[in-house]
């Protein structure tokens, strides 16, 4: 099976590339993706063309895949569901939640000179970096790409209720499934309140597991795919 691999802000699609050879060992085929405005050298990019990025890698792929998003971009694995819900065998979710229509895609930096910068690392402390040691952090902190205004400040749209037949898989990294559950049960994440079927996997990591556990990650996905 063909797996989809988006970053969340500031990432390629370099920063799959552990993740990716482990799944690649295990006989699947990853597919990692560098959006526009995030390694392509272009600073005017909005939402709607990283959503038109991630349709075009999906309609080149045969058959169904599953597409996973990390982060902020498990909005944009979400719009994937939206745009093509028959194509999709399941989305996975690792780290973070979609967004709902009308929302803005990743209001949550200081937006200066038209982009989003990575803010360090003060934001971060705690559970979502625990697991980084000082080589990882500036390796991340070095490579990270501003994000253009017009991704983070983009609008979300959502359309088709055909994207809550899509089987969910919820990677928990940083928090744990019960949490999850408890998040969507309670209404915060109404997306996936609507969602047909939504799995939970949990793995003892930070934010960014493709960069401190991916081989762990890796089986996570092959394992999802092998029950899509």
């Amino acid at each position: 099976m063909n797996i989809l691999l988006i970053g969340g802000l500031w990432l390629n699609g370099s920063v799959w590339a552990p993740v990716a050879s482990a799944l690649e060992a295990l006989g699947l085929r990853p597919v990692p993706l560098t959006l526009p405005g995030q390694g392509d050298g272009s600073e005017s990019a909005t939402l709607e063309d990283q959503v038109e990025a991630v349709l075009a890698a999906v309609d080149a792929a045969p058959g169904k895949l599953m597409v996973v998003g990390h982060s902020a971009a498990c909005t944009l694995a979400w719009l994937a569901a939206d745009r093509r819900p028959g194509r999709l065998a399941k989305v996975c979710l690792i780290g973070g939640f979609p967004s709902t229509n009308g929302q803005l895609y990743a209001d949550f930096f200081e937006v200066r000179d038209g982009v989003m910068p990575f803010p360090g690392w003060g934001p971060f402390e705690g559970p979502d970096a625990a697991d980084l040691d000082d080589e990882a952090r500036r390796e991340l902190a070095a490579s990270a790409i501003p994000v253009p205004q017009g991704v983070a400040k983009g609008v979300v749209r959502l359309a088709d209720d055909r994207r809550f037949d899509v089987p969910v898989l919820m990677v928990c990294p940083e928090f744990t499934p019960a949490q999850a559950r408890e998040w969507i049960n309670a209404g915060d994440v109404p997306e996936l309140a609507r969602a047909k079927l939504v799995d939970f996997a949990d793995i003892d990591s930070g934010h960014w597991p493709m960069v401190s556990k991916p081989d762990e990650l890796a089986r996570i996905l092959a394992a999802a795919a092998d029950a899509a």
